[in-house]
């Protein structure tokens, strides 16, 4: 026992002497710059703490996510999800369209074989190789030009008063819309693209010289007020000209040059100075010159291949007023009919008019909104052909509310006019007046009155695209089925024509 208690004592007075002797040898190792627990740094310290408190946390962390995996949240497609990313989606929509139309193309090879003839093309605008009535047409229309040129001159000099003036100028524009009515009426080989084509080429003529008009008016009334400069735009005003341009003021615009780079101009609405770019771009030149020639041809060889066959095999339900099989030919014609109309808005609106403009160093190139997602039909009307609707509102829609129209009487009147003209650019070509165009238009006045009260966001939207799909193929079906039925009596009456 008695040496128990002497080793026990003797082992803790050791043990005590050991951990001294070590702690001192580490404080002697710190000092002589050897690293050790003691002399370390006190940031490391925070760190390993923060180290330990995270690895705390992500236990427990684990631990809880162990337990409980539900949160509160809404599916991806419900309406109050903030989840917005459907581009999967809209890649299997194209795939799905890609598909079903090489069935299409597959089912029509196989039941029509190949209908494209490029040669049959040249016989939609002339009758005669001889005869080019339509480009005469055109070719006469510049003595409309040459005369609206020289009642503006006349009156910037006093020489004519402003009734004379206005009075040779409603002469002039009456001519410009009845001259090729009567051409095409009476000479049998304007065909009726050809016609249609003249008669396009006198309508925008016509828009163009009211809009010189109204112009130059608007300039000997400002300098009848004795005013000192001449805004560039009266009406739609434009961004400044590049720098050295130069600027032109009434009566220095009243010169052959500048009539015609606005007649040339991809705008109904004329200004004294346009905006212009500062030069060509010819890779831009190239590729709208490119799509041109390519959507051209395809224009013309899904007509042949796909709208021209199933238009000959309405005919027969048209005329045995079979309701059922002209639905499905309705159903039928609206596709092709409606990606016809697609390519011809972009061969137009984008490719033509961009070519016209970069050649002709014209700036403003807005000629069309982002009509596709038209929530309302006045959206729609008010952002797919921006030229037309300036037009409309600068020298139509504004005069009549200064002259004390009301909002409704005024867009009535510009629906009125647009009619007439969708009429007047499809009856007289095909010589036939049935209102079916007239009525369409008119038409989107109680449609636009209904999507506007009834219709909100993507329901108006889906309405928009379903009177654009469906309601131009029954435009398009009534027409042909007439033409085809007044010609097809006339050879039947006289087959020596045959």
């Amino acid at each position: 026992m008695a040496n128990r208690s002497e080793f026990g004592p003797l082992t803790r007075s050791r043990r005590r002497a050991t951990i001294s002797s070590s702690t001192k040898g580490e404080l002697l190792k710190g000092s002589n710059g050897v690293t050790s627990a003691s002399a370390s740094n006190p940031r490391h310290k925070r760190q390993d703490s923060h180290t330990k408190d995270s690895a705390e946390e992500t236990r427990k962390s684990s631990h809880s996510e162990s337990l409980n995996c539900h949160k509160l949240q809404e599916s991806m497609l419900s309406s109050a999800s903030s989840f917005k990313n459907y581009r999967g989606i809209l890649n299997w929509c194209v795939v799905m369209l890609v598909l079903s139309n090489a069935r299409l193309v597959l089912e029509n090879l196989l039941r029509y074989g190949i209908l494209v003839d490029p040669i049959q093309v040249v016989s939609l605008f002339l009758k005669d190789p001889y005869s080019w009535p339509a480009a005469c047409l055109i070719i006469v229309s510049n003595v409309f030009i040459l005369v609206a040129l020289y009642t503006e001159r006349k009156l910037a000099m006093g020489t004519f008063s402003e009734q004379l003036g206005l009075l040779i100028h409603i002469i002039n524009l009456s001519v410009i819309l009845c001259f090729p009515v009567v051409t095409v009426l009476m000479v049998p080989s304007v065909t009726p693209v050809g016609g249609a084509f003249a008669l396009g080429v006198y309508t925008i003529l016509f828009l163009k010289l009211y809009s010189y008009k109204d112009v130059n008016r608007w300039c000997r009334e400002r300098m009848q007020v004795k005013a000192r400069s001449l805004s560039r735009s009266l009406s739609c005003p434009s961004p400044p000209s590049t720098e050295g341009a130069v600027h032109v003021s009434y009566p220095g615009n009243l010169s052959l040059k500048d009539l015609y780079y606005f007649v040339f101009a991809p705008t109904l609405c004329y200004e004294l100075n346009f905006p212009r770019s500062p030069s060509v771009r010819m890779s831009f030149l190239l590729r709208r010159l490119f799509e041109m020639l390519i959507l051209t041809q395809l224009l013309v060889g899904l007509t042949q291949q796909w709208m021209v066959p199933i238009i000959q095999s309405s005919m027969k339900p048209l005329q045995e007023m079979d309701y059922s099989r002209m639905i499905e030919r309705l159903l039928r014609l609206a596709v092709p009919n409606h990606l016809l109309w697609l390519i011809f808005f972009y061969s137009f609106f984008h490719s033509s008019m961009n070519f016209v403009a970069e050649l002709l160093r014209f700036g403003d190139r807005e000629f069309y909104r982002d009509w596709w997602n038209s929530e309302t039909v006045t959206y729609f009307w008010q952002n797919w052909n921006i030229p037309v609707h300036k037009w409309c509102i600068r020298h139509f829609y504004k005069p009549l509310l200064r002259k004390g129209a009301s909002k409704l009487v005024s867009q009535s009147a510009v629906f009125f006019a647009s009619a007439f003209f969708h009429e007047y650019l499809v009856s007289v070509p095909l010589r036939m007046f049935r209102l079916w165009a007239f009525m369409g238009m008119m038409a989107q006045l109680p449609l636009a009155w209904f999507v506007g009260r009834f219709l909100r966001g993507n329901y108006g939207n889906a309405a928009v695209w379903l009177s654009l799909i469906i309601g131009q193929p029954i435009a398009v079906l009534m027409y042909v089925h007439d033409y085809y039925v007044i010609h097809h009596l006339e050879d039947t009456a006289d087959p020596g024509t045959l």
